[in-house]
């Protein structure tokens, strides 16, 4: 039987929560301290320590630190008001395996709890997941996710729905802003799917030359054209078995999508050159930032291809909408940024935290990221200050989120008028096409495919 140990010195909640655990088949012990903890962790094992971040002799941290010291693995979750989930946050950074909110969600928990248990130890993942694996080969299911799920309203209900169409065979259809985080809706879509064993395949639609389309998704043999110096599998031949994910689908040729089509209709490909038809079973996940009932309505993509794409739609909340979440995300991208820098921020003061809070993230997530790498980065002191964060970010006001006249504001929303305004884009940003991407809310791939597509120079 798997036991758990309760660290929590509310006697009341402590005993509610054995007696919930042990009526779901755990066998359940508690201790109201971190001494009692390290007592009972010294004399038994315990397959799981779920303890509060608040006890009356030390804290979770300290807890955890002494387990490390001591060898003992039992994964733990702590427990925590959403006002010390910066805590929680640096809890995980010291091994723990998750955390919950309080009050606890009962069914929440449980999951949680499951997965803790379920997860392998670390040290037991395939020896293959190498990072110089090629992408078109790599799983998913082999390589950690390197993400935290936020905890606004707006995430909550995003991962909910991941959970419910992940283990289903439906094609997805992500869609949401540039730096939302699309890729890695798909990867967890690929990883709670039964092809997580499998490979997860990504091809970015919008890097793919007309004439290189075909090669890219159903290979050639050699010689079937200039240049085919061998014989090569395309990504539907790579994905064979797992996940294909389409990014930036609303920027591929006509011919292409209708190639496409026939793929996903008939689940056989031909590698360009070759007689032979190649059984495939691959499930289907396509993201893009473009409104693609517009492009069908602009005779730009096929209506038979988004409904075959579109079994389910997911879209991505921008981050303006999950504010509440930022300081979690920012906690997040500084431990990475210690990491890859070889740095040891602590973390943000109180006025760097209140403009990251602020600011309005038109490069959604991305944008974060890349802010809070460079801050680390200038970061003299134990902490980030405003000093080393960008003008626009510490800026009283941005923009349009401030009513300011005298900044425009650009939206791709409305089909109708994309192409002038773009043109308005431009002209605002005196040629510049990076400031242009910026101002429209999309990255310069997407602004410069759409600059061939109107013809404009």
């Amino acid at each position: 039987m798997e036991r758990i140990l309760i660290v929590d010195d509310d006697i009341t909640f402590a005993l509610m929560l054995r007696t919930w655990l042990a009526k779901r088949g755990f066998e359940v012990e508690t201790a109201g301290s971190a001494a009692a903890a390290r007592t009972a962790l010294g004399k038994g094992d315990y397959s799981l320590v779920l303890s509060d971040m608040r006890l009356p002799d030390e804290d979770g941290i300290a807890l955890l630190q002494w387990m490390a010291g001591e060898g003992i693995a039992a994964p733990v979750i702590v427990m925590t008001s959403y006002a010390e989930i910066r805590n929680a946050v640096r809890c995980m950074k010291l091994g723990a395996r998750d955390y919950v909110a309080k009050p606890v969600n009962p069914d929440e928990l449980l999951k949680k709890i499951r997965e803790a248990l379920d997860a392998p130890a670390a040290g037991e993942e395939s020896a293959g997941s190498g990072r110089n694996a090629p992408r078109a080969s790599r799983s998913a299911a082999a390589e950690p996710l390197n993400y935290i799920e936020g905890r606004s309203d707006a995430a909550r209900q995003l991962y909910e729905y991941v959970r419910l169409v992940a283990p289903t065979d439906m094609s997805v259809l992500v869609n949401g802003a540039s730096g939302t985080g699309k890729e890695h809706v798909a990867q967890l879509i690929h990883r709670g799917s039964r092809r997580a064993g499998k490979p997860f395949v990504a091809v970015d639609c919008g890097a793919i030359p007309r004439e290189l389309a075909a090669s890219e998704f159903f290979g050639h043999v050699k010689g079937s054209f200039t240049g085919a110096l061998a014989d090569k599998a395309g990504a539907f031949e790579a994905a064979n078995g797992g996940t294909l994910f389409l990014d930036e689908v609303g920027n591929l040729t006509y011919e292409t999508q209708v190639q496409l089509l026939r793929a996903l209709q008939e689940r056989r490909i031909r590698r360009v050159g070759s007689t032979r038809e190649i059984p495939v079973d691959i499930r289907l996940v396509a993201a893009t930032n473009e409104n693609l009932e517009a492009a069908i309505a602009r005779g730009t993509f096929r209506a038979d291809l988004y409904h075959r794409i579109n079994e389910f739609t997911l879209r991505m909340p921008e981050l303006r909408q999950m504010s509440g979440d930022i300081p979690l995300f920012a906690d997040f991208f500084l431990d990475q940024a210690n990491r890859e820098l070889g740095k040891r921020i602590v973390g943000f003061d109180a006025a760097a935290l209140a403009a990251l809070t602020r600011y309005d993230w038109p490069g959604n997530l991305r944008q974060l990221k890349n802010t809070v790498k460079s801050a680390t980065l200038l970061a003299a002191g134990d902490y980030v200050t405003c000093r080393e964060l960008p003008a626009e970010v510490t800026a009283p006001s941005t923009g349009a989120a401030a009513g300011n006249p005298t900044v425009p504001s650009f939206s791709l929303r409305d089909p109708a008028s994309e192409e002038e305004q773009i043109r308005r884009a431009l002209a605002a940003a005196g040629g510049n096409k990076s400031q242009a991407a910026k101002l429209l809310g999309v990255d310069r791939k997407t602004l410069y495919n759409k600059l061939h597509h109107y013809g404009i120079e």
